[in-house]
């Protein structure tokens, strides 16, 4: 049985391992070490089966500037699942368990940029993000109300990891 659950210390190797077996190279490892050591993560969550780290899924503070105000809200990136378990629902798991956790700590809002067809099952819109500026603005950026208190536009200001990209 795959458990959820935040990530600890022990965890980061193995994190790190599932992220560059995901990607393929090592700028998602940078990025997540990068948020890690800024204290930018918000949420690190990992699938583990029989002791061993097979998914991984973070979350980092993401502010939301208009000309009244700002609003704190979330960017989920990366989601890694090791290419040996892809297909099985790991990442999915990752998805519903974070924003779970998410909703119950009164987040607001989140911003991915991926594939529309994957991330659209669990809400995410690109309608919803077009009234946000960001350098990263394109098809593929989308966002999720997790409650009516959601900002609907303004500057998307990332954590500073996301710079080096």
């Amino acid at each position: 049985m795959i458990a959820m659950r935040p990530e600890t210390p022990a965890d980061i190797p193995a994190i790190r391992q599932v992220i560059e077996a995901a990607f393929g190279q090592t700028a998602e490892v940078v990025l997540v070490d990068q948020l890690r050591e800024d204290g930018d993560l918000v949420l690190s969550l990992v699938a583990e089966d029989a002791g061993v780290v097979v998914g991984h899924i973070a979350f980092s503070r993401l502010e939301v500037e208009d000309k009244a105000a700002r609003f704190d809200a979330l960017a989920l990136a990366p989601i890694a699942v090791h290419p040996s378990r892809q297909g099985e629902g790991i990442g999915s798991g990752l998805v519903r368990t974070a924003h779970d956790m998410l909703r119950q700590r009164s987040e607001h809002l989140i911003v991915v940029l991926g594939d529309p067809d994957y991330y659209q099952r669990f809400g995410y819109d690109r309608e919803r993000a077009e009234g946000f500026e960001s350098s990263y603005q394109s098809d593929s950026l989308m966002a999720l109300a997790l409650d009516g208190a959601a900002p609907r536009s303004g500057q998307l200001r990332y954590a500073f990891a996301f710079t080096e990209l």
